[in-house]
């Protein structure tokens, strides 16, 4: 590659010649030489004493020499037989470039007498020097988007020949996107400008680089050439949407899982460059709020969090659509979907639910008569809802399951309400967790009275002694009787068995009060006419149909001295004669 300093040597020789050809132009030369560039010092050029007629011994004689403007002796004369000789090798693209014309002047001098001819000497160009590129690499740019047809300039090759011998055209190595553009460019100072065309469109994300390489070739016999390499860029385009790397994830969760807990990581990928290939993370469009409000997306990682306390009873599973949109101007996105299935927790205790409140229930109820009906449910789903229900031990009742978690609370043996008028029932329900959660419920169950027990008097037999002669109204006894029964079965009437006592009604002598069970004479007695009597009490109860019982009450009548002493022997009932 020639440096700056070597192209301003030329361009200052250029000049020169230039300069010198102008000084030149007003007289015609009277000999005119052409000689290849290159010849090796001492070659002949022509013979300048023969051309100009002058004998070989006028050579010396005369003091014939030549002289050069250019301050360089390029030639030099044999003063034995008059030819001119190459001095120096003269390199014709040195001296004038790629001109067209290119002519060194010498000044043949002739001392005796003085005489001043001009001979030319025209420097004809070989194909001495191989095209150049002054970059050893060409760098273009190329939208992928580019239309195919498209042309692109590039940096011509430097051949310091001239004519036919300078660049002359171009070829491009074969590759299936660009090929040389058939016309070459030629500029205005007839430098060949070489461009190629999209042949085929271009991919960034296929290939983001095309290497060719550019040849230039000048027309030299044999021709010759240089080579530049080609580095095509491809301008990315955002024609690419991100696209996952999985169009449906699924991931399972605990709903235990503490807020803030990443749960899955999403990626898309983006073959575009640059912003156009950075992908953005969020929910689609259409997302439903309360996913919004349980999960939360990193809009740069694409990890999915869990940003609430998930309950696997309120939904066991969600759907999630996300979106990566990326950066470009005209934004492109893709979109995958997240299937989230929350994993059941143990957290929920069994419920014990009464479905039928339970009712009183007669104590003379069958074994088996139902008493309330109870379901019992649990939230959770698998073993940690399949739940057992107990009950407490030591009452006359039992679980009759009847079908999935519904139980009935029946009878299981004979009831007393006047043992246990009341029974208060522990359910207790255990799920199958590990560990098994537990609840429960105190149900009351009241037994209702039947009227099974008779009255019971506080005494079978009642012994009352009186004096005789009592005002009649007088209380003679109380007789008390109880019943074990409530209500209207305990309630007690008392009344008094019609009995004879010496051919009389005991209701003569006696009469009784019929809600306390006091007894009251009708009259007075008299122990001499009847020193004892009996009484039948009978208690009856109210129920229905009643019971009753009887207790015996003997009234004893004790003497008053209440007459005088009577003489019955002898008697003095017979008269005297």
């Amino acid at each position: 590659m020639r440096t700056q300093i070597q192209r301003r040597i030329l361009l200052w020789r250029a000049l020169w010649l230039l300069c010198f050809a102008v000084l030149w132009r007003d007289s015609e030369a009277q000999l005119r030489y052409t000689i290849p560039e290159e010849l090796k010092e001492g070659s002949v050029v022509g013979n300048v004493a023969k051309d100009l007629g002058l004998d070989v011994s006028e050579i010396s004689n005369r003091k014939v020499r030549i002289a050069s403007e250019s301050g360089k002796q390029y030639f030099s004369l044999n003063l034995r037989n008059g030819e001119l000789l190459v001095n120096e090798v003269i390199d014709r693209e040195t001296l004038c470039g790629q001109s067209g014309s290119c002519v060194l002047p010498v000044q043949v001098i002739i001392e005796d007498p003085l005489q001043f001819y001009r001979v030319e000497v025209a420097i004809q160009d070989i194909n001495d020097n191989s095209p150049i590129f002054l970059s050893e690499i060409n760098t273009i740019e190329v939208p992928e988007l580019t239309l195919i047809g498209a042309r692109f300039r590039l940096e011509p090759a430097q051949d310091p020949d001239a004519g036919t011998n300078s660049v002359r055209t171009y070829a491009l190595n074969k590759n299936e996107h660009f090929a040389m553009f058939m016309n070459i460019k030629t500029d205005k100072d007839g430098t060949k400008v070489p461009e190629i065309v999209l042949e085929k469109a271009v991919d960034r994300e296929k290939q983001s680089v095309h290497h060719l390489i550019l040849t230039g070739i000048d027309g030299g016999d044999p021709a010759r050439s240089g080579t530049m390499q080609i580095s095509v860029k491809i301008v990315d385009a955002n024609d690419n949407a991100p696209v996952f790397e999985r169009e449906l994830y699924e991931v399972k969760v605990m709903e235990s899982t503490v807020p803030g807990t990443m749960i899955l990581p999403v990626k898309a990928i983006d073959l575009d460059d640059g912003v156009n290939g950075e992908a953005e993370y969020s929910f689609a469009a259409h997302t439903p709020g309360i996913i919004k409000n349980l999960f939360a997306i990193n809009p740069v990682t694409g990890e999915l969090v869990v940003s609430k306390h998930l309950d696997y009873e309120t939904s066991s599973s969600y759907k999630i659509d996300i979106r990566a949109r990326d950066k470009g101007s005209f934004a492109m996105e893709g979109h995958c979907t997240i299937q989230v299935t929350v994993l059941d927790v143990n957290d929920n205790a069994p419920e014990i639910i009464i479905t039928s409140s339970p009712k009183p229930v007669r104590e003379d109820a069958p074994a088996g008569t139902m008493v309330a009906l109870i379901n019992v449910k649990d939230l959770d789903s698998s073993v940690n809802g399949n739940v057992t229900l107990s009950m407490s031990q030591g009452t006359p009742f039992k679980l009759k399951p009847t079908f999935s978690n519904h139980y009935a609370l029946v009878t299981d043996s004979q009831l007393d309400r006047e043992e246990f008028p009341r029974y208060d029932i522990e359910l207790k329900a255990s799920d199958s967790g590990s560990p098994p959660l537990i609840s429960s419920k105190l149900i009351t169950v009241s037994i209702l009275d039947v009227n099974d027990n008779p009255p019971v008097f506080s005494e079978r037999v009642y012994l009352v002694y009186i004096k005789e002669n009592t005002a009649p109204g007088s209380i003679l006894s109380s007789v008390t009787a109880s019943d074990r029964d409530t209500g209207e079965n305990a309630k007690l009437v008392y009344s008094v068995i019609d009995t004879n006592t010496q051919g009389v009604p005991v209701s003569s002598y006696v009469y009784i009060n019929s809600e306390n069970g006091s007894i009251f004479s009708m009259h007075s007695f008299d122990y001499e006419k009847m020193k004892v009597f009996h009484i039948i009490v009978i208690a009856k109860d109210h129920g229905s149909p009643s019971l009753s019982s009887n207790a015996t009450v003997h009234v004893f009548i004790s003497d008053r001295n209440d007459n005088a002493p009577a003489v019955i022997y002898p008697s003095y009932g017979r008269g005297e004669d």
